[in-house]
C-alpha cells in the first residue's frame, strides 16, 4: 500500500482527518448502560476515572495555550484538541458516576475531588508551558506520545465487555487519530526545521521521556478487569513503532526507556502525582469551589 505523504500510514480510518468536535448532541444514545454481571463495579468506576482523568487533565493543559500558540491557526487547533479530550472526559466521568451510584456527576468528579483522588498518568499533568519551564516543542512531543498511546489503547478498548467503554473508544478513536497526525506533522516540521527548532525538540524529548514508561505499567485495577480494560504492557511495541517513524522523519533519536519514578510502588494511577498536579487542580477547580452550586 502506498501513501501520498509520510503520515497517512499512521491512521487507518477512511475519514482520517475527522472534523474537530463531536458533532453529536447525544453521542452514546442507544448504548446499553447496564454493568456486565461479570464486572466488579468498583473496579469499573476506578478504570473509568483513569481514562477520564487522562483526558480531563491534558485538556486543561492544552487549553492554557489558547491565545499563546506560535500562530493563530494553532491556537484554534490546540483549543479544539482540548475540547475533543474534554468531550471524552465527560463521557467517561459520567460513566464512572452512574456506575458508582452515589449521585456524583461529571462536574462533581471534575471539580470536587482532591488531588490524590485523580487517577491520570503523570504525562498528562506535567507543565509543558506556556510560561516558565515549558515551550511549544515540549507540548508537541507530549501530545505525540500521549495520542499515539491513546490510539493504541482505544483501538483495543472498542472490544471492551463494557458497552459504554466500547462506544466511547469507537467514537474517540477518530479524534485521537487526528491529534496524533497533527502532533506528528509539527514534530517533523520542528525537528527537521531550523537549528534552533531542532535543539528545542531534542530538549523537549528529554523533558518528556521520564514520564513515558509509566504508560505501559499495568495497575492492579487494569489487571483485574480482563476483557474490560486494556493491558497497557501490550501497547509498547505499537507506540514505539509510530514514534520511531515520526522521529526518523524529524531527525530525532528516540531514547531508551527510563524507569518510572514510583513512590512506594505507586504513581499517577494510584493518586500519587507530581508537584505540578496540585497547582493544576487548584486552578481548574477554583471557580466551582468559590461559587458552589452556581449556574449560568
Amino acid at each position: 500500500m502506498s501513501f501520498d505523504n509520510a503520515y497517512e500510514a499512521l491512521i487507518d480510518q477512511e475519514d482520517a482527518h475527522w472534523a474537530f468536535g463531536t458533532g453529536f448532541s447525544a453521542p452514546l444514545e442507544g448504548v446499553d448502560r447496564e454493568v456486565p454481571t461479570s464486572v466488579d463495579a468498583k473496579d469499573l468506576v476506578a478504570y473509568c476515572l483513569m481514562l477520564g482523568d487522562d483526558s480531563l487533565i491534558l485538556s486543561q493543559r492544552l487549553a492554557a495555550w489558547c491565545s499563546r500558540a506560535p500562530e493563530l491557526e494553532e491556537d484554534i487547533a490546540l483549543a479544539n484538541i482540548a475540547l475533543d479530550l474534554l468531550g471524552q472526559a465527560r463521557l467517561l466521568l459520567t460513566r464512572a458516576g452512574e456506575v458508582e451510584g452515589e449521585g456524583r456527576d461529571e462536574d462533581a468528579l471534575a471539580y470536587l475531588r482532591d488531588e490524590r483522588e485523580f487517577r491520570n498518568v503523570h504525562l498528562a499533568e506535567i507543565d509543558c508551558g506556556p510560561g516558565p519551564g515549558g515551550d511549544f516543542a515540549t507540548t508537541i512531543v507530549r501530545l505525540l506520545v500521549f495520542s499515539s498511546w491513546k490510539v493504541a489503547q482505544f483501538s483495543r478498548l472498542r472490544g471492551s465487555a463494557d458497552p459504554v467503554l466500547a462506544a466511547v473508544a469507537a467514537k474517540g478513536l477518530k479524534e485521537l487519530a487526528y491529534h496524533r497526525d497533527h502532533a506528528a506533522q509539527w514534530a517533523v516540521r520542528l525537528g527537521d526545521g531550523t537549528e534552533e527548532s531542532h535543539r528545542r525538540m531534542v530538549a523537549a524529548v528529554d523533558r518528556v521521556w521520564p514520564f513515558v514508561d509509566e504508560l505501559f505499567h499495568a495497575n492492579a485495577v487494569e489487571s483485574r478487569l480482563a476483557g474490560v480494560a486494556v493491558d497497557p504492557s501490550e501497547l509498547r511495541s505499537e507506540v514505539d513503532g509510530v514514534l520511531d517513524a515520526v522521529f526518523e522523519a524529524a531527525g530525532l533519536t528516540r531514547p531508551g526507556p527510563i524507569p518510572t519514578a514510583f513512590v512506594a510502588g505507586q504513581a499517577g494511577r494510584d493518586g500519587v502525582h507530581t508537584e505540578a498536579m496540585g497547582f493544576l487542580v487548584a486552578e481548574m477547580q477554583h471557580l466551582h469551589r468559590s461559587l458552589p452550586g452556581a449556574v449560568w
